[in-house]
């Protein structure tokens, strides 16, 4: 039994990518003339993990000590600087078996690096793929290195990369001061269509450094990172960008990347996002699941694998549900509705048998609002909202178009 789902955007971007070559895409990590000069006769640390390559093939880490900079160390975030540990467990500090350098953890004690760790560096490098999406936790990472960087008078070099969601924005804009967390950390809409450098250009430009807890949501102090934007050749936000190397253990395919920003709510509710599975973020289910066209379900057993999913849920049980994959239809981004995003949340909500159990605290954190839950079950008018998230995001358009580098000229984004 197995049904395929029509989804919205994989021909949106393709129909958009035949304006533009991505293959011409040059990448900050290979535009060694413009960034070498800076590093000759530095103490360089990088920021980066299994993403960090040249051309497919060359670790940064390797292609730099080739040329005899001298690296000091690397900071790794969530999943490791291999990017074989699973999401949410704990990265270890340590040594790289390969060259011999410290590795220091931003996902376990600490997601900072402190005094001690920056007191023997001139210059940090960030080189790590974005998937585009508030919850997806480099930005987070970024975040903190900046801060760390600014408050210990380092130089910090972002080596920019395309983000394959860049083409739209949508969502809930974060603004609740109680669920700024790891997974939500400035107010940005779940989608936000820029790059790590434009990203990490607006971090230091809306003065979201140095704050308290709640740094972001109307605070702002006068902390500013030494930042350096190694930019992209020949790309603008409707690029058609095929990520050479999986940014984490679960997205593997280009469809899983497509899909996260739809997929990834389910992780604060009982449906399984297929963890465990060869198919992480391309199937949804639970043991429970029913459908009224047996036709269109599935059936998977998600498994322990290690660095992947060790202990996924609904571990050796047997699950129904859904498999969701690219189509031909892009209608659930045509209108726009910035609450299109939830449709598959909406959708498997109403045939959940136990709904007063479905919403984990955690949805909260990655909706980033208390409200979309209540959308969700009836209790908040859908149209009310939804006009609401729609002058959200064009209050924050506003603000992002101040720090984009590339052209912008996708209808998705106004």
């Amino acid at each position: 039994m197995k049904k395929i789902i029509s989804l919205h955007f994989l021909l949106c971007v393709l129909i958009v990518a035949n304006n533009t070559n991505a293959q011409n895409i040059t990448c900050g990590i290979e535009r060694t003339n413009v960034y070498l000069p800076l590093l000759i006769g530095k103490k360089v640390a990088i920021v980066g993990n299994q993403t960090s390559i040249f051309d497919n093939k060359t670790h940064l880490v390797d292609s730099l000590m080739n040329l005899k900079i001298n690296i000091v160390k690397i900071f790794t975030p969530e999943h490791g600087f291999r990017g074989n540990i699973e999401a949410g467990g704990k990265v270890n500090s340590g040594k790289d078996n390969k060259t011999g350098l410290p590795i220091i953890s931003l996902y376990g004690k600490k997601f900072k690096p402190s005094k001690e760790d920056l007191k023997d560096i001139d210059i940090l490098i960030f080189d790590i793929q974005d998937v585009g999406c508030r919850f997806y936790t480099y930005i987070s990472t970024l975040h903190y290195v900046m801060e760390a960087a600014a408050e210990n008078d380092k130089m910090l070099i972002v080596f920019d990369r395309p983000n394959p969601n860049g083409f739209y924005i949508t969502g809930t804009v974060l603004k609740d001061t109680s669920l700024v967390s790891f997974v939500g950390i400035h107010p940005v809409p779940i989608v936000y269509g820029m790059t790590i450098g434009e990203y990490a250009k607006m971090i230091n430009g809306e003065r979201w450094l140095g704050t308290s807890a709640k740094r972001v949501i109307g605070e702002k102090s006068n902390l500013k990172c030494n930042l350096t934007i190694i930019p992209l050749l020949n790309y603008n936000h409707n690029c058609l960008y095929r990520l050479p190397i999986p940014p984490s253990p679960n997205l593997t395919t280009m469809n899983a990347i497509y899909l996260y920003p739809f997929l990834c709510f389910f992780e604060g509710t009982p449906v399984s996002v297929g963890r465990g599975t060869d198919l992480p973020f391309e199937i949804v289910g639970y043991p429970q699941y029913h459908s009224a066209d047996t036709s269109a379900i599935i059936e998977f057993i998600p498994c322990s694998i290690n660095g992947i999913a060790d202990n996924p849920p609904y571990k050796d049980k047997l699950c129904k549900g859904k498999r969701i994959v690219e189509g031909t239809s892009f209608t659930i981004l045509q209108n726009n509705s910035p609450l299109n995003i939830f449709s598959l949340v909406i959708e498997i909500y109403k045939n959940y048998p136990a709904k007063n159990t479905f919403f984990k605290p955690f949805f909260d954190k990655l909706a980033g609002s208390t409200e979309v839950k209540e959308v969700i079950m009836g209790n908040v008018n859908y149209k009310t909202y939804e006009q609401k998230l729609t002058k959200d995001l064009k209050e924050f358009n506003v603000v992002r178009k101040k720090y984009l580098i590339y052209e912008d000229v996708n209808t998705y984004t106004n």
